[in-house]
């Protein structure tokens, strides 16, 4: 239900936002504003995202918990979208979900409501071979061949779907 309310208060409020501000400053330059709020945005949101896949590789390779650049990363994203839609509104979360306090702030009250039961990093158990795989002696692949000279071309057609051999 909270999500049906959004759907219909948000496009209404935008074209609210349009009716005023185009009123006061007039048509052509509303739009030249939501022109530009799109470049400025598309351009801030390449930008940020940059720094959040830095510090999500920084993560990765320092072996932390991943899920907060992940979570900036996936705002930055959503910000881009919002800027990205016409209107006065949407631009203006957007524009904030860019400044990182902002997301840090969204972020802990997110974090605030979700329960992780469980959190592993690296390989918790010997992986175990596939089915009909024993591990020794295994290095040969049978297979059919046919050798063909230059400018021959194959008698059949190639054999069409999956070849079977990747099921277990």
């Amino acid at each position: 239900m909270p999500l049906l309310i959004l759907f219909i208060a948000i496009p209404l409020i935008e074209i609210a936002l349009f009716i005023e501000v185009g009123g006061v400053i007039g048509l052509g330059w509303t739009l030249a504003i939501v022109l530009a709020t799109a470049v400025l945005g598309s351009w801030l949101v390449r930008k940020q995202g940059a720094l959040a896949l830095n510090d999500l590789r920084r993560s990765f390779n320092a072996l932390n918990d991943p899920t907060e650049p992940l979570a900036h990363g996936a705002m930055i994203l959503f910000s881009g979208a919002l800027l990205l839609t016409p209107g006065f509104f949407t631009d203006a979360i957007g524009f904030a979900l860019l400044l990182p306090p902002v997301r840090r702030w969204v972020f802990r009250k997110l974090r605030a409501r979700v329960t992780v039961q469980s959190f592993t990093m690296g390989p918790q158990e010997e992986a175990q071979p596939p089915r009909g795989f024993s591990g020794e002696g295994d290095d040969v692949i049978e297979g059919e061949f046919e050798e063909l000279s230059p400018g021959k071309r194959l008698t059949h057609p190639p054999a069409r779907g999956p070849s079977g051999w990747t099921k277990l």
